[in-house]
């Protein structure tokens, strides 16, 4: 369970987040919305304590991430897989070494790693070009390969900020089935975006956010700003 308690961030006293009071439920798929700088991805950096707030606390669980060690920190993002609109691969390396680099960094044994990223690939759809680098695959696929990459530690969330903006039509209903079936299994979704047609079709709970605040809260929304 996430939990956002009168949380408010600002940068040289213009605020990105004012009181904001969310609460997140485990297994939810949730639809962070609204323009540019709305403060969606003021959120999300908050969450991940990439960000500290200005005032107010931040839970997952009972754990206050606002308080939270440097030693504590890697336990944390293992804990939230995050995909961005960018992809973030490693050029030089393929998709099984993109997706295997993650567990290596968090010091997973060669025989696990070999065992595991041929499965979380298998998930995305990607096992057959595994041996293929990023210049070699559709933004869809690269997109796919991050999912993937956020999956090695089994999160209990994933955080997609716009991960569909680089992306055509085709490719972008691609990566929301994927999003959509982890959350099947049982992972909890926050799927920022500003895209209405993407919105309006899963048909699940939408936060629509405005100048820094929570203007509508509603299960099965849609996006109407």
């Amino acid at each position: 369970m996430i939990l956002f308690s009168n949380v408010s961030k600002y940068y040289n006293s213009h605020p990105a987040l004012e009181g904001i009071n969310l609460k997140i439920s485990q297994g939810e798929f949730v639809s962070i919305v609204g323009q540019s700088g709305a403060g969606k991805s003021t959120l999300l950096k908050l969450l991940i304590a990439e960000e500290a707030p200005t005032q107010g606390r931040i839970y997952l669980d009972d754990k206050e991430i606002t308080s939270i060690s440097r030693t504590e920190l890697p336990y944390l993002r293992r804990r939230i897989g995050t995909v961005f609109q960018d992809f973030k691969l490693l050029a030089n390396r393929t998709a099984f070494e993109n997706v295997a680099f993650a567990m290596e960094v968090a010091g997973s044994p060669r025989k696990e790693i070999a065992q595991d990223v041929p499965q979380i690939l298998q998930l995305v759809g990607l096992e057959q070009k595994a041996g293929q680098f990023p210049r070699e695959l559709s933004g869809g696929e690269q997109q796919r390969v991050a999912i993937a990459r956020a999956l090695v530690h089994q999160p209990d969330i994933i955080i997609a900020d716009e991960p569909t903006g680089n992306l055509d039509p085709l490719n972008t209903w691609d990566v929301i089935r994927l999003l959509m079936k982890i959350h099947e299994l049982g992972t909890t979704i926050i799927l920022a975006t500003h895209d209405r047609e993407i919105i309006n079709t899963i048909n699940k709970r939408v936060i629509s956010f405005d100048k820094g605040r929570v203007v509508r809260d509603e299960e099965g929304g849609r996006y109407i700003l």
